[in-house]
């Protein structure tokens, strides 16, 4: 995987990278008030995707919220859905697939358990705006 090449395709026939399709999956999760929203950039460690999108929601309805925005948002804007979601119902980790990038929302107590950040700890952590 790499990010020199597009990830998605606009309808208006603009692409996207998968560093700007990661930055605009941590956008949206900023907009629904996801909080401790970061992008690990996994291309070193990782051969099946190229970034972590990581973001928290205060409860189980929060995190449903924040990955259905997600989902709505690049379906409508870039006719772009996941490969495959897991975590729901429960939705106190939902991991949603879209092959380049991985997104993950937590609950903060999922969050605070697995420690995703710490396990990848080796990895850059990029900044959510270019």
């Amino acid at each position: 995987m790499t990010s020199e090449y597009p990830l998605t395709t606009a309808p208006d026939g603009s692409t996207l990278t998968s560093l700007e399709q990661a930055r605009r999956i941590a956008t949206i999760c900023e907009e629904k008030l996801a909080t401790d929203v970061s992008i690990l950039d996994m291309r070193e460690v990782c051969d099946y995707t190229d970034y972590f999108v990581l973001a928290t929601g205060q409860n189980v309805r929060q995190t449903k919220s924040i990955s259905d925005e997600v989902y709505g948002i690049l379906k409508q804007e870039q006719g772009v859905t996941p490969r495959a979601t897991s975590g729901l119902p429960e939705a106190s980790w939902i991991v949603a697939d879209y092959l380049d990038l991985v997104l993950h929302v937590f609950t903060p107590e999922t969050r605070a358990f697995y420690r995703l950040e710490d396990l990848w700890d080796d990895v850059p952590k990029l900044a959510l705006a270019g």
